[in-house]
């Protein structure tokens, strides 16, 4: 029999499918702080630069370009693939067109697990639960490289569905065989390929585990094969993974970083969660849920969703910048165990009245499954992408809308008293020589950034040293000839500068101060507060408290 086709004000309308990737747009701009949330980590603007030296010279750096303190040593550049295309997304409209890049990767990333979840349950489920995943992802939504892997992520997952499913070929090639090609793509954009070589080894081991307890004999037959080949495709992955300008010495370099337990004591996005952060309820939630579907998978005798769960809960639990990678994994089985306990619910020993609400959810469900199947044109999700750039290509656009790095965070205005000077050696937070990188870079380098991984333990504790004015803090800028300090006036270094007869302040706006020794300050010209402008001695942090205070958290690279 055939279909009846859709009426036209039916493909005009929205779908879940919209909501899905207008949700990410929806966050940013209504519960966040819009495009300044994508550029609230300036490791956005060493990246770019990264891709304009790699553009210009032809060649990927072995050796470091951006800093007086280690200039020259060996450096990985993990994500120059990406370095390469936002420098040419900046290129073409700056960091607005790096902004509407983001998100439309965020857009698409929602759009396919909404997709890959919906195989799983019916729209109202499926919906719910990519929101729910949207939402606690969002600690992580900066414009990085960091977001290809979500993007791959949820493409791994999708494969790997289709595989167990029995849809083991597109056009002839086996799925299996398609993700170690997609893998030297992840490798060379984001370093966070190991993740589906993960979850391709957890959907083997799955199939091991069923074979040991107690699959029949034919059946076990069936299952080593399938073992064995997820086994081969993660070990392909691997050996693909190698296809990048460091071979080998990249993973070599990636496990001793990931190793060092250095990184889960100062680096931010290294440590545990904060439960009290805005999105941590929706984290809190999703555990629950995946601690609820771990159980229910076991007890039905399916151990890969349980496995990856377990692996993925655990790393969100260590680290936060592993949130959106726990969530983007739970949320398929997560839907489908919910889709299965709705179903049961009539046949569960329950007060009538929830076994009659979920009947009735499950009526709903059917019913918009029906008009979900309908084709759409898609024209809100277009429309609503348009208004948002248009808004940011507006001459004056509205706050939330304003691609740049926040000139009330960073010092933008302090910048002008230290630009021209080749001579300065300029000392500054990791974070704050992010943005010296993208301001100043190539006519000036910086003491510290944000690439932990390149600067080493020893290096790091011995920054972290001066930030805390610690024992032999000054000694430390001496041996890098450091003749100009940029700190916040909330800083402990700050205080104690403020009061050593060895350093002067020539610039005060209240956001950044800058300080030059004593000696050369009178030469220099007094650009800002300290006639007028000098905000920050409302905050002054004396020496004794700077003392007091510790320092152990700093930034972190990719």
């Amino acid at each position: 029999m055939p279909t009846e086709r859709p009426p036209f004000a039916l493909k005009l309308m929205p779908s879940f499918q919209d909501f899905a990737f207008l949700m990410p747009m929806a966050f940013l701009f209504g519960r966040m702080d819009g495009v300044k949330t994508l550029f609230s980590d300036c490791d956005t603007g060493w990246h770019i630069r990264t891709g304009e030296w790699i553009a210009a010279n032809h060649a990927i750096p072995a050796r470091d370009i951006f800093s007086f303190s280690k200039a020259g040593d060996p450096w990985f550049a993990w994500e120059w693939l990406s370095d390469v295309l936002m420098a040419w997304l900046n290129a073409h409209g700056g960091l607005r067109t790096v902004a509407l890049f983001a998100i439309l990767l965020l857009s698409a990333i929602f759009v396919l697990l909404f997709r890959l979840v919906r195989r799983k349950a019916n729209p109202v489920v499926a919906i719910a639960i990519t929101m729910l995943a949207a939402a606690a992802a969002s600690i992580h939504w900066l414009a990085r490289p960091h977001l290809f892997t979500m993007l791959f992520l949820v493409l791994f997952c999708g494969t790997l569905e289709r595989v167990r499913e029995g849809r083991t070929r597109i056009g002839g090639i086996p799925y299996l065989a398609i993700l170690p090609v997609v893998t030297v793509l992840w490798t060379n954009l984001h370093g966070g390929f190991f993740v589906g070589v993960v979850m391709i080894g957890a959907y083997g081991m799955g199939e091991v585990l069923k074979i040991a307890f107690g699959a029949e004999a034919e059946e076990r037959r069936a299952r080593w094969a399938a073992a064995r080949n997820y086994f081969w495709s993660a070990s392909a992955c691997m050996a693909a993974s190698l296809v990048n300008p460091y071979t080998y010495h990249l993973h070599v370099h990636m496990a001793q970083y990931l190793r060092d337990p250095f990184n889960s004591q100062h680096i931010m996005e290294f440590l545990s969660p904060s439960f009290h952060h805005p999105t941590a309820i929706f984290f809190e939630g999703m555990l629950v849920l995946a601690g609820a579907t771990a159980c229910w998978n076991l007890s039905k005798g399916r151990f890969a969703e349980p496995l990856y769960l377990l692996v993925w809960a655990h790393a969100a639990l260590l680290a936060a910048r592993n949130i959106p990678i726990f969530m983007i994994a739970a949320a398929p089985p997560v839907a489908a165990a919910l889709q299965e306990w709705i179903e049961w619910a009539p046949a569960w020993n329950v007060a009538p009245w929830l076994r009659q609400a979920m009947a009735r959810f499950t009526r709903v469900g059917a019913e918009t499954a029906e008009t979900e199947a309908a084709g759409r044109w898609h024209l809100v999700s277009a429309l609503g992408y348009v208004l948002v750039a248009a808004m940011i290509w507006a001459p004056n656009p509205p706050k939330k809308f304003r691609a740049e790095f926040d000139p009330g965070r960073y010092p933008a205005a302090a910048l002008a008293s230290l630009r021209g000077d080749a001579a300065v050696r300029i000392f500054t937070d990791d974070e704050w020589g992010d943005y010296l990188i993208w301001r100043l870079y190539p006519h000036q380098k910086v003491f510290v950034d944000g690439r932990s991984d390149f600067y080493g333990d020893d290096f790091e504790e011995k920054y972290i040293d001066v930030l805390g004015v610690k024992y032999g803090w000054e000694k430390t800028l001496s041996r890098f000839g450091v003749n100009a300090i940029l700190m916040s006036p909330t800083a402990p270094l700050t205080g104690a500068l403020k009061e050593s007869s060895r350093w002067r302040v020539v610039y005060d706006d209240g956001i950044a101060l800058v300080f030059r020794p004593a000696e050369t300050a009178g030469e220099i010209t007094v650009s800002a507060a300290t006639t007028g402008g000098g905000g920050g001695r409302d905050r002054e942090v004396t020496k004794t408290e700077a003392r007091d205070q510790a320092i152990t958290v700093i930034k972190t690279r990719t």
